[in-house]
C-alpha cells in the first residue's frame, strides 16, 4: 500500500478517535519508515510527519494534541473536537 496524505490522515483519525491504541500507531509509523512506500506526491510532508510518530514512544519526544492537529493542518485537514457524555 502507498502511503498518501489520506491514508495518513486516517490513521491519526483512527488514534484520536480512539479506534487505534498509541502503540499501534507507533508501531505502524516505525514499520512505513522501514519498509513503506510513501506517495511521490507530499513525500517530504508525509515522511516528516511518519518520522515524528515514529520517535514519539520516547519519553523526551512525547506527542501533544498541538502536534497532532499541526500534522493534520500540513496535510490538508481541518481538526474539531466533539464531547460526549458518557
Amino acid at each position: 500500500m502507498v502511503i498518501t496524505r489520506e491514508v495518513l490522515a486516517q490513521k491519526l483519525k483512527n488514534y484520536l478517535s480512539g479506534e487505534e491504541q498509541f502503540e499501534q500507531l507507533i508501531s505502524w509509523s516505525e514499520d512505513i519508515m522501514m519498509d513503506g512506500e510513501i506517495a511521490t506526491q507530499d513525500f517530504e510532508i508525509i515522511r516528516d510527519i511518519i518520522a515524528r510518530l515514529g520517535v514519539s514512544d520516547v519519553a523526551s519526544f512525547g506527542l501533544s494534541w498541538e502536534e497532532l492537529n499541526a500534522m493534520l493542518n500540513r496535510l490538508g485537514y481541518k481538526t474539531r473536537l466533539e464531547f460526549e457524555t458518557i
